[in-house]
């Protein structure tokens, strides 16, 4: 990490305590060791710099949009923080093999499965992309949740600081009994792994998942902290 590096991470962070009220404690529950895949709501730009600076030392990857490199300002952001551009609505491989190459090295991957924000905190359907990363790797997976972004707009341009909750589920991992998968099948396990994220939220936020809450565990299993 350069000099640069470290100023404008401690810069951001200062910044993010002035304009959010941030409950961040839970996320001394995440594991100091990977690899795990970090799976969150996507509610506000504001969440991949909470989730890079908050859990250092743990080195964690984001995935983020490739738009995001077309402007000077968010690509030395995305750069900073050794995010993984992706081109969304296509199979891109050489983010899936990025992907890959995080988890074999031992680190933390963070995704979004909905691929894009919801402006409103309710969750929107899952892409059936994070079931093929998770598929393959096998790894261990935590559902981490932010409650409260939504805001963030609406209070800044009000001066108001905007209280952000952070909430961190149990690990789990997949269970299946075959390596391959038909494309609604690994809908049908982006959509429980969706699910994962959903029981963190308050009713009013769980969106798309609101009303499949009570169906029955199929593809995760729940494992304790260690």
């Amino acid at each position: 990490m350069t000099l640069a590096n470290r100023i404008g991470n401690i810069l951001i962070k200062g910044l993010m305590h002035i304009a959010c009220k941030l409950d961040i404690k839970e996320l001394e529950k995440v594991p100091q060791k990977g690899p795990m895949i970090i799976i969150a709501n996507h509610i506000s730009f504001m969440e991949a710099p909470i989730l890079y600076l908050f859990m250092r030392p743990r080195r964690t990857i984001a995935l983020g949009k490739a738009e995001l490199w077309d402007s000077v300002v968010t690509r030395t952001l995305m750069n900073w923080w050794e995010c993984i551009p992706v081109r969304r609505g296509e199979i891109d491989m050489k983010s899936i093999k990025e992907c890959f190459s995080v988890l074999e090295k031992g680190d933390f991957l963070c995704i979004a499965p909905e691929g894009t924000r919801s402006s409103k905190g309710t969750l929107n359907q899952g892409q059936a992309g994070t079931s093929f990363i998770a598929i393959k790797q096998l790894v261990p997976m935590l559902p981490v949740v932010h409650i409260g972004l939504e805001n963030f707009s609406k209070n800044i341009k009000r001066l108001k600081r905007t209280p952000v909750k952070i909430r961190v589920g149990k690990p789990f991992t997949l269970i299946l009994e075959k390596k391959r998968f038909n494309s609604d099948e690994r809908q049908e396990i982006t959509d429980e792994i969706m699910r994962r994220i959903a029981v963190l939220l308050p009713k009013a936020n769980q969106g798309y998942y609101a009303d499949s809450m009570h169906l029955p565990w199929k593809y995760t299993k729940e494992q304790e902290f260690v």
